[in-house]
């Protein structure tokens, strides 16, 4: 089974922007040497403690620091966006890094009405969301003299296409158009079930795809020991927290007592919507991530974790490399 890695290049509090890129791009080169098949990046806007926002310009960053790794979006959101800008711009990486380049579509605006409205986008676009991916297929297509608009770079280079989602919605989309679909189990996991099924149940082959393959993202807190872990996790225990209710900032320091800074109230909800994770020691990781896999049959797994530490943060994505690795290697034995 494939393993992914999902970076939203976290700022964390007492660092800038400019450290959370320098980290990005030595965290890319770090999961490449673990086995890393894609590394993916996400498109946010007006957010203090994510640097990821020109999502296309720092794709192409990490693909020109890497040899072999996937590079892609996680995604690009597309109401935000022309599909033929969308085009250009992963058409000319996919020209740049052949063969290493993903597009992940999302439906959201990666923003509040204040960003919507600043970006110059509408509502009604999410509806038409499912006609701009057809778009953006063509786009990408075979070369095609006779089109009106053509996307140039973009045309022939078959940019291999992702539905994202975090409901119903996108699993119906990929299933009807035969992409490959993403679910946002990392932080909305109550429909991941029902998704699956119902892009499973309806999937239609297309010239993309023969089969379903459906990716499961899980978050990972994995340490040396079960204590650390569990403290790394209440970086983003505290950051969802804080973005729910209303105050977004800088990726929080981690505490030694979560319900000091969360009210015991909030928490059930906080855990309930982060669930999908594995933590502790690699012993505790492997048994979870073991119990996921089996539960929810995933085509692929793309770990993601918002930890303060940056070489904490490393070492938490290579244990769930190792820990994949001889998953994989039992399944290969079998």
């Amino acid at each position: 089974m494939r393993y992914s890695l999902l970076d939203l290049s976290p700022v964390p509090e007492g660092f800038t922007a400019a450290d959370a890129l320098r980290n990005t791009g030595d965290l890319a080169q770090h999961a490449e040497r673990l086995g890393y098949h894609r590394y993916w990046m996400a498109e946010h806007h007006n957010m203090p403690g994510i640097a990821s926002a020109a999502t296309a310009v720092l794709i192409g960053h990490v693909a020109g620091l890497t040899k072999t790794m996937r590079v892609g979006a996680g995604g690009i959101m597309l109401p935000n966006h022309a599909p033929l800008a969308v085009a250009e711009a992963f058409g000319t990486l996919a020209t740049l890094y052949p063969g290493r380049i993903d597009l992940g579509l999302g439906r959201a605006p990666g923003g509040d009405q204040a960003v919507m409205q600043a970006l110059g986008v509408h509502h009604a676009r999410a509806e038409n969301f499912h006609n701009e991916v057809a778009e953006l297929r063509e786009l990408f297509g075979p070369e095609n003299p006779d089109r009106r608009v053509r996307a140039l770079p973009g045309e022939g280079t078959g940019v291999p296409l992702w539905i994202l989602g975090s409901s119903l919605h996108g699993a119906q989309v990929a299933a009807m158009l035969g992409l490959p679909y993403a679910f946002a189990s990392h932080f909305a996991p109550a429909a991941l079930e029902q998704a699956f099924e119902v892009y499973r149940r309806y999937f239609k082959p297309s010239e993309s795809l023969d089969k379903p393959h459906a990716m499961m993202a899980v978050n990972i807190f994995a340490a040396d020991t079960e204590a650390e872990a569990r403290r790394l996790r209440t970086t983003m225990q505290l950051g969802f927290y804080r973005l729910r209710t209303g105050r977004p900032g800088k990726l929080p320091a981690p505490v030694d007592d979560l319900s000091a800074v969360v009210p015991q109230a909030a928490l059930p909800a906080v855990n309930e919507a982060l669930r999908i994770t594995a933590v502790g020691a690699p012993p505790q990781v492997e048994a979870q991530l073991r119990a996921l896999i089996e539960t929810h049959r995933p085509d692929e797994v793309i770990f993601t974790g918002q930890i303060h530490d940056h070489a904490a943060r490393k070492r938490s994505f290579e244990i769930a490399a190792q820990v994949m690795q001889r998953i994989n290697s039992e399944a290969v034995a079998a």
